[in-house]
């Protein structure tokens, strides 16, 4: 019987700079890899693609970028011991992006997490993570007594970005936020990695903005959402509150077409599509989601699906 992993890598394996976590472990890690921890936008929970989360893991040092519900749980399938996370970045305060932040803090800390997790993110998450320990204050403080675990609450250590800039410097890596539309969030970030094999850029949730173009300029990734409008249309049909969902999610998302036209104008060496929006309908082919980029960009297009990993250099 194939399993899942097994399918992945047949899909993607002759991809060159891409592996299931499977195949990495038979063969030396890559100094840089992204995994595409949850590819579909928006809150719904499914059995399909996970809810948006990403890694980027440089010198076996884990970046978790938003948390969707399942990063946990995608973080364990993708071999990455919770524990050895070290750093989380919130691009905006959806909850497709950010309702596991706390809770994947304490899994990390359940499996036995020592040291610390710094979090960065939009105005706001300094509140969230004191709220998180409010909530969860009793199951804390029995288990530090009963189980004789450390007290969590020292070690996630929280900070709120308010302007574009440098948010994170380390040894290997550069992160760099870039405020960018999602009507009606204004608080939204996109980030830039500078790490040693190459630079990546994640878009976040995003109307259409040019000048994500010039942030991510001569990028040798970047990972942008994506709407496709014929699913939409078929998604409004079905909804009650089909009219203004469709409003919001047009004003809010950037088009395929659109996409193509930011990744062109970046100049960009490989364009990976994520963030699906709708990202649960059966009738999107991978053609469906690269057809309309393909007008503008000419560049390598990778359709992201769940555990794909990606190495640098590209």
């Amino acid at each position: 019987m194939i399993d899942r992993r097994s399918l992945l890598t047949l899909a993607v394996g002759a991809a060159g700079a891409f592996a299931a976590p499977g195949v990495l472990a038979q063969s030396p890690k890559p100094r840089t890899r992204i995994v595409f921890l949850g590819t579909k936008g928006g809150p719904r929970v499914g059995v399909g693609a996970a809810n948006p989360a990403n890694l980027v893991v440089v010198n076996n040092t884990p970046f978790v970028i938003d948390c969707g519900m399942g990063v946990s749980r995608q973080l364990v399938s993708a071999g990455v011991p919770l524990p050895s996370v070290k750093y989380i970045l919130i691009s905006h305060h959806h909850s497709d992006h950010n309702l596991e932040y706390g809770n994947l803090f304490y899994n990390a800390w359940a499996a036995g997490l020592s040291t610390p997790i710094r979090s960065f993110g939009p105005k706001g998450l300094e509140a969230m993570t004191r709220s998180f320990w409010e909530l969860n204050k009793f199951d804390v403080e029995t288990r530090i007594e009963d189980e004789g675990r450390p007290d969590p609450r020292p070690l996630l250590i929280a900070k709120d970005i308010n302007d574009d800039g440098v948010v994170l410097k380390t040894e290997d890596v550069t992160v760099t936020a870039s405020r960018t539309p999602h009507p009606p969030i204004t608080d939204n970030f996109a980030y830039k990695f500078e790490t040693p094999d190459g630079v990546i850029v994640f878009s976040s949730d995003t109307a259409y903005n040019p000048k994500l173009a010039e942030f991510a300029k001569g990028a040798d990734v970047l990972v942008h959402e994506c709407l496709y409008v014929p699913a939409v249309d078929r998604l409004v049909l079905k909804t009650k509150n089909g009219a203004t969902l469709k409003k919001h999610l047009m004003d809010s998302h950037t088009s395929t077409a659109d996409v193509g036209r930011i990744a062109a104008a970046a100049g960009v060496k490989t364009l990976v599509l994520s963030h699906f929006v709708p990202g649960d309908d059966p009738e999107v082919t991978d053609d469906d989601w690269t057809r309309d980029v393909k007008t503008s960009y000419s560049g390598r297009i990778v359709v992201a699906k769940d555990l794909m990993e990606l190495k640098l250099p590209v």
